[in-house]
């Protein structure tokens, strides 16, 4: 039995794995399994050995229940494995209490009744004699051997549980209608994406394509970068096929999905350097409109990697920008991807054609002052801040130096600041979209923020003025005392937002070389204009309510570094992984999981309103509302920590 390509890792946790022993310890149903059975030659299965000639059983539903099995009784992961192996290993079972439990020194070290199930398992009726010989020489355990060998043999007897088998048959049952068949029976789990079939499809004719491309992501996410697989597919595709749909890419040999990758692997590499030297956005998380890409990858391609002049390099990033600023890949992200790449099939003049469907498209391509009134990071003025902060003239306001970004590196250098302190604000009863407001940010160094604390602008701005004159009017701040003032946060914030309006107008006018395009005339021809109307920019749910919030997060974040998991990624930004679209900010969130490959996403969200529940539910995140829970849910679900050492 084999597992078809397009199955994810194994994804399952300790507790998880406890569950299922003691299911098939006490006898309990666990489900049946599902297998395709069909031709071995081509057979898109995962792992590099070699399937049995004639047919092969490609399991569609069970894969965390045989891989748990085949873990704990052969006491190492099968060949294919792509997960965290220590899920399965260390189970022990109590020959007392009847329990399962995963290896604790302190509670297990001096106990004997605490049996190794893995080591049990791989050495049989050997194993039992060990067992036996053991106790017989213990007084205390000596007159219970009998008991106890029942619940070893029982143990052992799991290997021999008869599972239901249905299968899959037949001719007519392609690849298509497979994964049409797992995604119903995997109803309660995560869906296969239009990616996933692709990449079935590619494996089977290049093995090592996967390995191949999670590697490459690798790669990126060491830099900063972390993409999806779906996202590189896609742009390989552009590259590949001059298309947006994943369709045409099934009847593509192996050797040009190779070649395919190599390019676009080399365009979006030099499009990252692009983005990060010129724009400033040198991370995931201020690099907004990413389904662009694809666009910008098959056109540097077709260029050859190289641009003409810097004149058309910064006129993509124009465009570039401008998709990012209004949206237009948050819907309907094929039908745009297709209309673009339509606009560039013919080279000469291409990017002006884009540039004009995009006008068409949008109208005014002009920032106004209220696009700035939007709130939290995950407006998408966040990132147009950052990038304004890292393009111009910003300094900072302990040093007075300049901002850019070839003088800071990774943007783990900079710090968000609440240029009015959110303790002022809410002590002035403004609610959280008014305190949160992008109106409100600068971005500083972390000694900067230090150094301010929870001042209001009347008492430190003075001060950043005297040391370092001009340095507050290079971040867009009004010079009129009178709007320092907490009472006037209001007045403030509408001359700030006119300020920045002004200064993005320039840098989007410094890339396009000239004045903005006017919007679209009566005459232009209907059949130019997108039918969809361009999306409106709304305000997404979630956000730090208060300093005790962003504390306790910030605590919560270290005691989750001390249990030897990683960091959390604080105020995260959920997007809409088809659409890119900016769904909540989610206060701490670990979007890959507490443990890689181990458990599902996990995020805390403090007094957040039910909005910000259901989008991260609709992402497939695993939601907490206090602290106590959190830390409970890792002590034993992640930790896989018995009731015996506490939740702490």
């Amino acid at each position: 039995m084999a597992l078809p390509e397009f199955q994810r890792g194994y994804v399952w946790n300790r507790d998880q794995v406890r569950g299922l022993m003691d299911s098939l310890y006490r006898r309990h149903p666990i489900g049946s399994l599902l297998v395709w059975v069909t031709e071995s030659v081509g057979a898109p299965s995962r792992g590099d050995g070699a399937v049995a000639p004639g047919v092969v059983k490609l399991l569609l539903d069970g894969q965390q229940r045989i891989t748990t099995l085949y873990g704990i009784t052969r006491a190492k992961p099968p060949e294919f494995f792509d997960g965290e192996a220590s899920t399965f290993t260390g189970l022990r079972f109590h020959l007392e209490r009847e329990e399962f439990s995963f290896y604790m020194p302190t509670v297990m070290k001096d106990d004997p009744l605490w049996i190794d199930i893995s080591a049990l398992m791989k050495k049989g009726n050997d194993g039992l004699g060990e067992i036996y010989a053991q106790f017989s020489a213990n007084p205390e355990l000596a007159p219970r051997i009998g008991e106890y060998a029942g619940r070893l043999t029982k143990i052992l007897g799991i290997r021999d549980v008869e599972l239901h088998i249905e299968e899959v048959t037949g001719s007519d049952k392609n690849i298509d209608v497979v994964v049409e068949i797992f995604n119903r029976v995997n109803s309660g789990g995560t869906k296969l994406s239009k990616g996933d079939l692709a990449l079935a499809k590619i494996c089977a004719g290049w093995p090592e394509a996967r390995d191949r491309m999670k590697a490459t992501l690798a790669e990126w996410k060491e830099q900063g970068y972390d993409f999806e697989m779906d996202w590189l597919l896609r742009c390989m595709n552009t590259v590949v096929t001059g298309e947006a749909k994943f369709l045409h890419l099934h009847d593509v040999g192996a050797d040009r999905i190779e070649e395919g990758l190599n390019r676009a692997g080399s365009a979006i590499e030099k499009l990252l350097n692009l983005v990060a030297g010129r724009l400033g956005l040198d991370h995931d998380r201020v690099l907004f409109g990413q389904y662009a890409f694809p666009v910008m990858v098959h056109y540097l391609d077709r260029k050859g990697g190289k641009f003409d002049d810097a004149g058309e390099q910064d006129r993509l990033l124009f465009w570039y920008l401008q998709s990012a600023l209004w949206g237009r890949f948050s819907g309907s992200t094929e039908s745009f991807l297709d209309k673009d790449l339509h606009a560039i099939e013919k080279m000469e003049g291409g990017l002006g054609r884009l540039l004009e469907q995009l006008r068409l498209w949008r109208g005014s391509l002009r920032v106004e002052p209220d696009h700035f009134g939007g709130w939290s990071i995950g407006a998408r003025f966040y990132p147009m801040l950052y990038l304004m902060t890292r393009m111009g003239e910003a300094r900072d306001w302990s040093n007075g130096q300049p901002l850019k970004s070839h003088m800071l590196g990774k943007m783990s250098k900079l710090e968000v600041h609440h240029i009015f302190p959110k303790a002022v604000l809410y002590k002035h009863d403004y609610e959280r979209a008014e305190v949160n407001a992008v109106a409100n940010y600068a971005f500083l160094t972390k000694d900067a923020n230090l150094a301010i604390l929870d001042a209001p602008p009347e008492v430190y701005f003075p001060q950043v003025e005297e040391k370092f004159p001009g340095a507050l009017a290079s971040q867009w701040i009004p010079m009129d005392p009178e709007l320092w003032k907490v009472e006037n946060y209001g007045a403030f914030m509408a001359a700030r937002r006119a300020l920045l309006a002004k200064a993005a107008n320039a840098i989007l006018e410094e890339l396009f070389h000239g004045p903005l395009p006017e919007e679209p005339k009566e005459e232009a021809p209907a059949e130019a204009i997108a039918p969809e109307p361009a999306p409106a920019l709304a305000p997404v749910p979630g956000g730090v309510d208060s300093d005790e919030e962003d504390r306790a997060l910030h605590e919560l974040n270290e005691w989750v570094v001390k249990q030897g998991l990683p960091e959390g990624d604080y105020l995260y930004d959920l997007a809409d992984y088809d659409t890119g679209l900016s769904l909540a900010v989610l206060d701490l969130a670990w979007p890959v999981g507490l443990q890689r490959g181990l458990s599902t996403p996990v995020a805390v969200l403090l007094n957040e309103p039910p909005e910000t529940f259901v989008a991260a539910g609709s992402q497939h995140f695993r939601c907490f509302s206090s602290i106590e829970g959190f830390k409970e849910y890792v002590e034993k679900v992640v930790l896989g920590r018995g009731e015996q050492e506490g939740v702490g």
